[in-house]
């Protein structure tokens, strides 16, 4: 020790190092690296007083045992010689220095033995911290996973809630258009029948059968089947919306379960050593209350998101039969009640028919062009949109082509890259092909719509001059003007 202490002081001058820092100005060797628990023991040990009374007694006992010899060390025998004035014991110094170093050796494989231990115990604190860190990180970053996949899924059945819920209110709509054309097909129906009693007042010989009255009893036959039609399918309608309830409903409770689940998994994945509210809980580990496994939970999401969908692709099939049915039903009594009409007087008939015929197919030309036009704004939309598709799929092929040496791989990035572009060029040149199909409609619809225009004036110039012989009563479609244009609109949405 003094051996040391003589080289720290020589090492600073003289001056020795107080309070963790060096007087000299530098940070001691501590501040650099961090001391190991693990420190070989000193090869000299301080001698405590029960070591200074026990070694004798040790070391004769040892020594004694090494030469074979038996006595009792308390009853040793001495002789003194007062010529010499010395006192000799009955061991050598050979004795005496295989004594010590059976001591020596003794320490020697203690201390060794007590390092070892501590090296083992060490290692074995090192492996169990990093086994609890490597598992603890582990089951976080599952933890990441499973919120992933509920926002996922959560995502997906509240996407799937919403277009029910937009699904259920069209519905309600349809319902509700096709209820009040039901309530107004009773008007028309009963100028009909008031056109047949009015005609039983007829005498002599113009009681006959003739096309006024068959075209009268037909538009009576057309507007009872238009009304049990809408009657059948407000059945429908009625019944499917309690099907789109349902499957609403648990797409609904599905979400709230995961919403909870989420923000449960999410507190846990935020959950630190550090974090407050932890504790323990002996025997949480054996408790299994789950019910499901990740399949059969995944199963769960995706049935009633098929559910619904299978209701709403029903629901979507029943709007497209309550708009047929309409359009269908306005077009039969339409056509019936201008079949009367123009029955009424064959002169006023001929001319009214054909401009009636080319007013509704300039109408529905005019129609086609205004769909036209938006189909070709949308061709030429898509193709415009195609190109940054475009760029971005050659880019990518462009930079992985300077990848280097091996790494030049034709792995399955470079295969879909490569598909992707030769998609986007095929889809790409259908566009093109179909806006050149739709560009040579256009130019035919504007030829139609202009000979429409043309015949329609010439047919509003002779209907000018007989238009005091139409008849009052059924001049104009028996409809209410607010229900009218239901029949004529679009029901999309």
């Amino acid at each position: 020790m003094a051996t040391v202490k003589a080289e720290t002081a020589n090492k600073t001058g003289g001056r020795r190092c107080t309070s963790g820092k060096c007087i000299c100005g530098r940070r001691p060797m501590s501040a650099y690296y961090a001391a190991s628990p693990v420190v070989r023991t000193r090869s000299v040990t301080p001698m405590t007083p029960e070591m200074s009374r026990l070694l004798p007694v040790i070391a004769d006992r040892t020594v004694a045992k090494q030469l074979g010899r038996s006595y009792e060390v308390s009853h040793a025998k001495t002789y003194y010689n007062p010529a010499r004035n010395s006192l000799y014991a009955r061991f050598s110094p050979s004795d005496w220095k295989a004594s010590n170093n059976a001591q020596f050796g003794l320490s020697d494989k203690e201390r060794n033995f007590a390092e070892r231990l501590r090296a083992d115990c060490w290692r074995a604190v090192k492996s169990t911290d990093a086994r609890t860190r490597n598992r603890q990180t582990d089951v976080t970053k599952r933890l990441g996973e499973r919120v992933s996949d509920i926002n996922h899924w959560k995502t997906e059945v509240h996407h799937e809630t919403d277009c029910m819920q937009n699904e259920i209110g069209n519905l309600q709509e349809h319902k509700r258009v096709l209820e009040s054309a039901l309530q107004h097909t009773q008007n028309p129906f009963h100028i009909a029948e008031e056109c047949l009693m009015h005609r039983e007042k007829r005498r002599g010989i113009d009681m006959v059968h003739d096309d006024v009255e068959k075209s009268l009893v037909r538009e009576v036959d057309i507007i009872k089947k238009c009304q049990d039609k809408m009657k059948r399918l407000l059945e429908k309608s009625a019944v499917q919306l309690k099907l789109n309830r349902a499957a609403q409903h648990e797409l609904e409770k599905d979400a709230k379960d995961k919403h909870h689940a989420h923000g449960l998994d999410d507190r846990m994945h935020s959950l630190r050593n550090s974090s407050m509210g932890i504790g323990y809980h002996p025997g949480v580990e054996g408790v299994d209350n789950t019910i499901s496994i990740p399949e059969s939970w995944a199963r769960f999401s995706q049935e009633n998101i098929a559910r619904s969908q299978k209701m709403r692709e029903a629901s979507e099939r029943l709007r497209g039969e309550i708009d047929a049915l309409l359009r269908a039903c306005a077009n039969d009594m339409w056509s019936q009640f201008n079949s009367v009409n123009n029955s009424f007087n064959t002169r006023i008939k001929e001319t009214t028919d054909a401009r009636n015929k080319l007013q509704a197919h300039l109408q529905r030309t005019m129609q086609e062009i205004f769909e036209m036009q938006k189909n070709i704004d949308l061709l030429r939309k898509a193709i415009a949109d195609k190109e940054a598709p475009m760029k971005v799929a050659q880019t990518r092929l462009d930079e992985r082509c300077r990848r280097l040496n091996v790494e030049r791989c034709n792995d399955p990035v470079m295969k879909t890259l490569q598909r992707e572009v030769a998609e986007i060029r095929d889809s790409i040149r259908a566009l093109k092909e179909r806006l050149r199909l739709s560009e040579q409609a256009l130019a035919r619809l504007l030829q139609a719509r202009a000979k429409f225009e043309e015949d329609i004036s010439i047919k509003e110039n002779s209907l000018a001059i007989d238009q005091k012989a139409c008849m009052g009563i059924r001049k104009s479609f028996p409809m209410d003007p607010k229900v009218g244009p239901i029949f004529n609109m679009p029901l999309s949405y």
